[in-house]
């Protein structure tokens, strides 16, 4: 198989895992092993794994990840079954995982940053950038467009103006406009990005593990249009008799640090 994802413990940050890209020689350019790899790591993770607190989403080499692995497009893009199952069963399940995980995502930009890379960073929850970072998805060269369900993707944190230029123009944002037009969070300098992606995770962990979930479903439920219907409304407020929340109301009425388990 063409790159690997790889699940990896955070060497400073118990409570944190690290979930690199990797596809030397290439950019990191997501593979389809990649996509089914990167969906089996986040499907049901938080449910499995009750103690993560965050995910710090990387790319190896200094790089965090160009669009598809190219040697592989001939084999399916040709024909519309296999290019349809492509998107729609291999990549939109992949970026689905993502959203639909509990646990916050801090997305580590280095480097590159288009294509499937700009689709998995517009998945996660907070984005730090190198200065030298460049986001975009010049597909338009390659004749194709941008599958439906990832441009929704894309359209959750790019207005339809910096969409369009990116796609009809081919555009590629510096990190300093990228950071103007809402893409990234924080743009630092490139040496400093994994230690800022560091100290984000350590703030995220630091805080109510079972307060981030409930804000990335409410979040969540606000991005997808939903109501607040009775029944959910109920189920959120249920929190009242969570420990984390006990704990965190205790611990500044005591004067002390709260101490979090999220179960």
């Amino acid at each position: 198989m063409s790159g690997r994802i790889s699940v990896l413990p955070h060497p400073e940050l118990p409570g944190v895992q690290v979930v690199e890209l990797a596809n030397p020689g290439k950019l990191n350019a997501i593979s389809v092993g990649m996509w089914e790899a990167l969906r089996e790591v986040f499907v049901g993770w938080p449910q499995r794994e009750p103690g993560l607190r965050a995910v710090v989403v990387r790319g190896a080499g200094g790089v965090f990840a160009a669009g598809a692995d190219i040697d592989e497009l001939p084999g399916f893009r040709f024909e519309v079954d296999s290019l349809q199952h492509f998107h729609e069963h291999i990549v939109a399940p992949a970026l689905q995982a993502l959203l639909d995980c509990e646990v916050p995502l801090v997305a580590q930009i280095d480097g590159v940053c288009v294509g499937g890379g700009l689709e998995i960073a517009a998945c996660c929850d907070i984005r730090i950038a190198g200065h030298r970072s460049r986001f975009g998805a010049p597909i338009g060269r390659l004749g194709f467009p941008m599958a439906p369900d990832e441009l929704a993707v894309l359209s959750r944190v790019l207005d339809p103006g910096t969409a369009a230029e990116i796609l009809l123009e081919g555009r590629l944002l510096d990190a300093a406009t990228a950071l103007q037009r809402g893409l990234v969070q924080r743009v630092v300098d490139d040496a400093e990005v994994a230690a800022e992606a560091t100290a984000t995770a350590r703030r995220i962990a630091a805080l109510a593990p079972h307060a981030a979930r409930l804000n990335k479903r409410t979040l969540r439920q606000i991005a997808l249009g939903r109501p607040f219907d009775a029944a959910w409304r109920r189920e959120h407020f249920s929190y009242a008799s969570h420990p984390d929340h006990r704990e965190g109301v205790m611990a500044f009425i005591d004067r002390r640090e709260p101490q979090f388990t999220g179960s």
